[in-house]
């Protein structure tokens, strides 16, 4: 890894950007030097690293990255420095064309004939160039190895701190399967060793929590070639861990006024012309063409149907708020190469619910949001940080509404978060073009932070639906729209908390809680009637079906069927015998090892009882 240079002082976010940026110039200089024929695309920095997207002669592989690495070290002692040179953009082209590096030739003819904004979008790479109809464009030399970029860097290389090389994945260029697959690579860089080692320690213990895995060792989800790529089928398993989920949000929201509605799976085109978001989305939906030759998409949000809900009938002030809520899912085209187990699938499973009010109705409707979001995460001990999401107001023509409705909006969401009392961050230019938002970070238990729940004020779809109720005054009024999510997606939600707990289910979630040990084949009967006992347990949570528990009569030691269930992370093993059996009890054993000795069958039911009911996070 080669040593870094101590900076006792913290380093701010920018300045590890500065780093991250001048490391993949480095590790672009290095490539150069050791394959000089090599060409190369983009090379951002990005959450706790960088990558390149490189052309090069050989697959890269483990000792290639070693060479690369080593390479970069040597160049970083040399204490070059980031020159910064400008060029005409007709120069630049010139000059690139004479380097060979045909990618940065389209990016420079991209930027001269749509402008930054354009290559910003096609490459995910927004350092490459500077803002829209410039003359110009800069370049950073280090050593010698010149590179399109507007900066900012580091002022020498001996000023980058710790770095690994970590990966190499196949990148088509500028996102289009069409184009040549570049390899990208991909690093790690922080201000010091130290943080370095300790963020590969957190990425080893990552993957042994790894969902995609876990999920299958679990025997939870399963994906098929035949079904085709980020479309998940959920076993039993799988299907019961979903429903205790959504059975829980249902719990919440329920008492709080929602109900429960359904919609098709496909609608007419119109339907998101109308709303506005054909024009955003067309290129990701999947679309459907009827036997009429009508044309259709599978829908890839619920909001405009919900819409229609509202509108199939004249509505009084006396009638809002109405709470709309559905779990249901949504079908995006993502790119082959995007999709990530259960983390970025084509099948979205959305709680959704929307909420339709008077204005004056918005803040206690998002307290009400609110207060179910809170309840939710309580039971997994995520730390939720908070994000006012606000417009951008020096740009206003990119958002619908006055700014007089813009600023009432967001004070209601202020207002909201200083009566729950918190602390929160704004960002303007954060806000959707229909309104501005709270959204909700949680943290997992590696620290990681997950966006998830949010909270949207929607001026937009009552607008262009053109809804409406009737006030108190007897005139039409256009009610407000808000959009709640709780787990985001249930897919995405799953794939957080198998990985936050490392498989290893509170026992309300397991899909099973316990597993019934008998020692011989003449305890078996006396196994069987403790796990219909424990089937009969009556639950006020609503989750219903009594405790989940089975027997384990196959023929393995009694050892090796507790190792089994272990393996298996069932909360709860109950080992019978002939006392146990003589005396109504079992011996309880916890998955993490614990032995709590024989109890009574009633304690052990009051002891599952209590914690499926009151959701704790026991037992380990």
């Amino acid at each position: 890894m080669g040593a870094a240079p101590q900076n006792p002082a913290p380093v701010s976010e920018a300045e590890l950007e500065r780093m991250r940026h001048s490391t993949a110039h480095l590790l672009a200089a290095a490539v150069a030097a050791l394959w000089p024929e090599a060409r190369f695309g983009v090379g951002p920095a990005i959450k706790f690293g960088f990558f390149y997207d490189i052309e090069v002669p050989v697959a890269i592989g483990p000792k290639e990255l070693e060479r690369i690495e080593q390479k970069m070290r040597e160049l970083r002692k040399k204490k070059l420095s980031f020159e910064r040179i400008e060029l005409p953009i007709e120069d630049a082209i010139a000059e690139m064309e004479r380097r060979g590096q045909r990618y940065k030739v389209e990016l420079l003819t991209l930027l001269r004939d749509k402008g930054s904004t354009a290559v910003a979008k096609e490459t995910g790479d927004e350092s490459v160039v500077d803002g829209a109809g410039q003359s110009t464009v800069s370049f950073y030399k280090t050593g010698d190895f010149v590179d399109l970029c507007r900066g900012p860097h580091v002022s020498v290389t001996t000023e980058i701190g710790a770095f690994k090389l970590t990966t190499v994945a196949g990148a088509y260029w500028r996102g289009d399967e069409r184009n040549p697959q570049l390899q990208r690579i991909y690093g790690l860089m922080f201000a010091t060793q130290e943080e370095l080692e300790r963020h590969i320690q957190l990425l080893e213990e990552a993957k042994r929590r790894d969902h995609r895995r876990l999920g299958q060792e679990l025997d939870l989800f399963t994906f098929s070639d035949l079904v085709g790529p980020g479309l998940p089928l959920f076993t039993p398993r799988g299907t019961l861990l979903r429903r205790l989920l959504e059975d829980f949000v249902q719990s919440l929201q329920e008492p709080l006024g929602y109900q429960r509605v359904q919609i098709p799976h496909i609608t007419k085109n119109d339907l998101y012309k109308t709303s506005g978001h054909w024009d955003k989305f067309q290129e990701d939906l999947f679309h459907v063409r009827g036997k009429s030759g009508e044309e259709f998409c599978i829908k890839p949000m619920n909001c405009p149907h919900h819409t229609q809900i509202f509108a199939c009938r004249q509505r009084s002030y006396r009638d809002l708020p109405i709470r709309l809520s559905e779990v249901t899912s949504v079908y995006r085209d993502e790119l082959p190469g995007a999709l990530q187990g259960l983390s970025r699938v084509r099948m979205i499973t959305q709680d959704d619910a929307h909420v339709f009010c008077t204005p004056e109705q918005v803040q206690d409707e998002a307290l009400r949001i609110y207060q179910i979001i809170d309840a939710f995460y309580r039971p997994f001990g995520m730390q939720l940080s908070i994000r006012l999401s606000l417009w951008d107001a020096e740009k206003p023509q990119k958002y619908l509404g006055t700014k007089e409705m813009w600023e009432s909006a967001q004070e209601q969401l202020r207002s909201v978060l200083r009566t729950r009392g918190v602390t929160w961050i704004e960002e303007a230019g954060e806000a959707a073009f229909y309104g501005p938002k709270i959204d909700f970070t949680a943290k997992d238990a590696l620290d990681r932070a997950w966006q998830l729940a949010t909270i949207q004020l929607d001026f937009n779809l009552p607008e262009r639906f053109d809804l409406k109720y009737i006030a108190e005054d007897g005139q039409p009024r256009r009610p407000v729209m808000l959009h709640r999510a709780v787990l985001g997606s249930v897919e995405r939600f799953m794939s957080v908390l198998i990985e936050h707990y490392a498989g290893a289910f509170p026992t309300w979630l397991s899909p099973l809680q316990a597993v019934v040990v008998p020692i011989a084949d003449r305890h078996n009967a006396y196994a069987q009637s403790i796990v219909e006992k424990l089937g009969s347990v009556p639950l006020r949570s609503g989750i219903g079906g009594g405790i989940r528990a089975e027997v384990d009569d196959s023929r393995e030691s009694m050892q090796k069927k507790i190792r089994n269930a272990q393996l298996r992370k069932i909360p709860y093993m109950l080992v019978v015998g002939d006392r146990e059996q003589a005396e109504g009890a079992a011996a309880v054993r916890l998955r993490s090892g614990t032995d709590l000795k024989a109890l009574p069958l009633d304690a052990i039911i009051a002891r599952l009882q209590a914690e499926i009911e009151t959701r704790t996070d026991q037992p380990t």
